[in-house]
């Protein structure tokens, strides 16, 4: 049998981001966007189904046989940890991994707009971070959650589906709680959060109708609250919570979003070029009294003007980030443009690098 813990200890040498099991073909690795095969034999599915019990034992094994799914976390002894997603795919066993940084990264050093790091001062209200999977939402909210707990005395409590980073205790008190072992799910652990005298709370996912509105009712009644969504913009993560409630309720989540919501960080990830490694690009909507009117009446389709005229407070819309790092020296033109929302305006912003002996980032960007 191949040992699970020798493939994950190479996953690590390599730098990898994922690593994921298939039957029939050796293991797969994701780094810097690409998936590379690694110098394994083809798994089988007993190869697949003993990785999956020696990470959780029997008794566990049966939810993933009832459910077909299960997430978990597991790690090697040099400490290095993983979010585990163990799944069925043509009835046979598949196992994708997440490797879990050991420590959390500095806030400053994650390329992320300066407004980012204000939003950890906020008293109150919903901070939501957005984006697909693998776009670094965990580890934007964990660098967010550190620096509260390097700056004040709060009492800050988790809710995560599997815990990812592991935090310290520095000025603030902290309970991280696991889905599934800690409490069964993301509304009742909210429900009794509620009751736990917290200063601030966060939500791994806002998965369906009862964690959303659970989450939201938190921040109405005065808790900072952080949470995440796998939507690629501001408009549509608003839109989106709104249309999980039934027609007769969303005036009412439109008023609690339009009196909760705060910001809302969009990112996705790009390939540097300067260096081995990945940088966000970001789109940042604030909650100013524009945006809650754009909320309370039902005019979302007005946001994104709003963010691209509003510059000088801190927002910005995608194509504003990939601009701004591609002018820094970070990202490459071909991909910069590919991925903008206006591929013809781009690569008309874009003047390529090798035409100017030094290249500056044009007046007005904000630098991260």
């Amino acid at each position: 049998m191949i040992d699970v813990k020798t493939i994950l200890a190479d996953v690590i040498d390599h730098g990898a981001s994922d690593l994921h099991i298939n039957v029939g073909m050796p293991p797969v690795l994701r780094r810097n966007t690409e998936l590379v095969e690694l110098d394994f034999p083809a798994i089988s599915n007993e190869d697949a189904k003993e990785m999956v019990l020696s990470m959780i034992g029997p008794d566990k094994f049966k939810k993933i046989e009832d459910s077909k799914d299960l997430d978990f976390s597991t790690c090697i002894d040099d400490g290095h940890r993983f979010r585990v997603n163990a799944h069925y795919q043509r009835d046979t066993i598949a196992i994708s991994f997440r490797v879990i940084p050991n420590q959390i990264p500095a806030i400053d050093n994650l390329h992320l707009p300066p407004v980012v790091k204000e939003l950890t001062d906020l008293p109150r209200g919903l901070v939501l971070v957005t984006g697909h999977t693998g776009s670094g939402k965990s580890t934007t909210l964990a660098a967010m959650i550190e620096l509260i707990n390097t700056k004040y005395g709060k009492r800050i409590i988790t809710l995560e589906d599997p815990i990812e980073y592991m935090i310290e205790n520095k000025e603030s008190m902290i309970e991280q709680r696991e889905i599934g072992a800690d409490c069964p799910n993301f509304a009742s652990g909210l429900k009794h959060a509620l009751r736990q005298d917290p200063d601030i709370i966060m939500v791994g996912e806002m998965r369906d109708l009862e964690t959303t509105g659970s989450t939201v009712t938190a921040a109405e009644t005065g808790h900072l609250v952080f949470s995440t969504l796998h939507t690629i913009n501001a408009a549509q993560t608003i839109e989106r919570i709104i249309d999980i409630y039934p027609a007769s309720q969303q005036n009412q989540i439109r008023t609690m979003l339009a009196n909760t919501l705060q910001a809302v960080i969009s990112q996705t990830l790009f390939r540097r070029i300067d260096e081995p490694g990945m940088v966000p690009c970001t789109e940042i909507l604030l909650c100013t009294s524009a945006v809650r009117n754009c909320i309370r009446e039902n005019r979302i389709y007005e946001i994104p003007n709003i963010i691209e005229t509003s510059r000088r407070l801190g927002m910005q819309n995608l194509d504003n980030s990939i601009t701004d790092l591609y002018f820094q020296g970070y990202i490459d033109r071909e991909e910069a443009i590919m991925r903008s929302s206006n591929p013809g305006k781009m690569e008309k912003t874009l003047i390529p690098n090798d035409e100017f002996e030094v290249v500056q980032p044009p007046s007005g960007t904000v630098v991260q």
